[in-house]
């Protein structure tokens, strides 16, 4: 055999191979660049998903189970300085209805109690259904606080005073504090969820406004600290308290009040979001 004839030969078949391989390989990668797969595979060769980035037009809203219809839901009652008025069912649990000092009058709407105590006519006794509507709130608050990869953090360092304010997920993990009028501006179908770490605090007479067709029921304050709107104030949204909501002289509301302690008005109005 003349090997002088078969090395070169045996050298060109691998270069050969060698080319082709390389073809195959970045034909691939190419299109998984192309394609957007961006996915890992384990040692096994199962492909790992990698989970999508939440962005402000993916945000789901916050699912209020049986709390969606109450204007007011605590679990240490209401206190009222008449005259409030209320616009949508009450109730608390599992405290007696005996801590809902609202009158009959001062709500168009039920008011539910888990026991034969509280405001008569319009006292509803359904204590069940009042333990699945706190459920519901607490999960409701978990759900709002869990959200990740808030697209605005800390905002304006805790003051968003005078702001506007678009869609997405906001976090603050200090308390925050609204000293002057702000905007809320979105589409009928846009989604806010508020993370607030500390308290929430609006002063005297300052109002927010919806524009552009964003809906208070779309608007979800999850809120550690005790929630506090001065006199004659004007709010919009859920407010998922994980303690107190307090509503001083006059203060109004287009949205919920759903507290895990005590809910306290002072000739307010609250009206529950359509």
């Amino acid at each position: 055999m003349n090997f002088k004839n078969v090395f070169p030969i045996s050298a060109m078949v691998l270069v050969g191979l060698m080319s082709s391989c390389s073809n195959q390989l970045d034909s691939g990668f190419n299109s998984k660049k192309s394609t957007g797969d961006h996915s890992g595979t384990e040692s096994t060769g199962n492909v790992i998903p990698v989970p999508p980035v939440q962005t402000a037009g993916s945000l789901a809203a916050v699912n209020l189970g049986v709390a969606n219809s109450f204007a007011i839901l605590s679990k240490s009652g209401v206190t009222d300085v008449y005259k409030s008025s209320v616009t949508g069912n009450v109730g608390s649990s599992p405290i007696t209805g005996a801590a809902i000092l609202l009158t009959c009058p001062e709500v168009a709407g039920s008011i539910f109690t888990v026991d034969a105590a509280g405001p008569l006519p319009c006292r509803v006794t359904n204590p069940s259904m009042l333990t699945t509507a706190v459920s519901n709130m607490e999960a409701a608050y978990t759900d709002a606080a869990g959200r990740i990869n808030p697209d605005f953090l800390n905002l304006g360092a805790g003051n968003i005073g005078g702001k506007t304010l678009t869609p997405g997920l906001y976090k603050w993990t200090t308390a925050l504090i609204i000293p002057t009028n702000i905007t809320i501006s979105g589409s009928a179908t846009d989604i806010f969820i508020f993370q607030i770490a500390g308290t929430l605090t609006m002063s005297s007479a300052v109002r927010v406004t919806l524009i552009g067709g964003a809906l208070a029921k779309n608007i979800y304050w999850q809120t550690s600290g005790a929630v506090t709107f001065g006199t004659t104030s004007h709010f919009e949204g859920n407010v998922l308290g994980k303690t107190g909501i307090n509503l001083q002289t006059g203060a109004t509301i287009n949205g919920r009040l759903l507290a895990q302690t005590a809910v306290t008005l002072q000739m307010s109005t609250v009206t529950i979001p359509q």
